[in-house]
């Protein structure tokens, strides 16, 4: 008789579903539970994006919104009343966003407070946007940690504090600085835009990414790009100047990125062909 003895790599799983001013929605998972951030495409968009992926709402256990601009919220309701969905939001979000759901399905948040879904845990922190009170997350699971930092008009003290916790994160590369000053939009939005609670730039988002990401971060999904303003070759080769081994990929506002495995700095570099070999070689034969 064999008894094989075999590693298991224990990862989360991340995709965007949409990143950008027409709709963001990320998607953030283990093994066995999953929660969306933010629903800013329609329900059947969502649907559809994941099966795609070959991902199953039915893996999906809650959604947490950052804050009500329409593009963060446009398919929550509809989403949530359909599979049941418990929905975690601050009441001044739901108050200015005129989200109505059924008593049952809506869970108010408060900054620094844990949320566990399953063996996930969701915290929420403050983040500076022309929002009502808008709040940004870490997903936490297997020992990984997953930001999602998007609509940050400055980095602060908490875009820091949680940045150099992730081993992966969505971090917003909104606009290109010249192409912003040189672009057809009115000078109040651009104004807006650049003023400290609109977007980050991609010269802010590279600052952060120098000099907050931590040595054990594989991945970084470049996200909330502008249509107009900024360039995702452009800002995907600047990105990778800086990589140092960090994998760099741009979240489209179209379709879905692929699906990334997110796995602990230990097990980054075991292969399916090193599972093999290490099977094989810790085989013990009884007689």
């Amino acid at each position: 008789m064999k008894i094989v003895f075999f590693v298991v790599v224990m990862a989360l799983f991340i995709t965007s579903l949409n990143s950008g001013s027409n709709g963001n929605c990320y998607y953030i998972a283990n093994d066995t539970e999953a929660v969306l951030v933010d629903a800013g495409i329609s329900c059947r968009e969502t649907e559809k994006r994941m099966r795609l992926l070959g991902l199953s709402m039915s893996k999906v256990k809650a959604i947490f919104i950052s804050h009500e601009h329409t593009d963060h919220i446009k398919g929550v309701e509809s989403i949530a009343e359909k599979y049941a969905l418990p929905v975690y939001i601050t009441t001044a979000t739901a108050q200015r966003g005129r989200l109505h759901f059924k008593k049952e399905l809506i869970n108010y948040f408060a900054a620094y407070e844990e949320v566990s879904i399953g063996n996930l845990i969701v915290t929420a922190f403050p983040k500076l946007h022309d929002a009502a009170d808008p709040h940004s997350f870490i997903i936490t699971g297997n020992g990984i940690t997953v930001g999602v930092f998007t609509d940050i008009g400055a980095n602060c003290q908490h875009v820091t504090k949680h940045f150099c916790q992730c081993h992966a994160a969505f971090l917003e590369t909104n606009y290109d600085d010249e192409m912003l000053e040189q672009g057809r939009y009115p000078i109040f939005l651009k104004n807006r835009i650049r003023g400290g609670e609109g977007h980050l730039s991609n010269k802010q988002a590279l600052e952060i990414f120098n000099n907050h990401r931590p040595t054990f971060m594989t991945h970084l999904l470049l996200a909330h790009l502008s249509k107009d303003n900024n360039n995702p070759q452009k800002v995907h080769q600047l990105f990778t100047e800086h990589a140092r081994g960090v994998e760099i990929a741009v979240a489209s506002r179209y379709q879905q990125t692929a699906l990334y495995t997110i796995e602990p700095a230990a097990t980054r570099l075991v292969t399916k062909a090193n599972h093999k070999a290490m099977a094989q070689n810790m085989q013990l034969s009884l007689f």
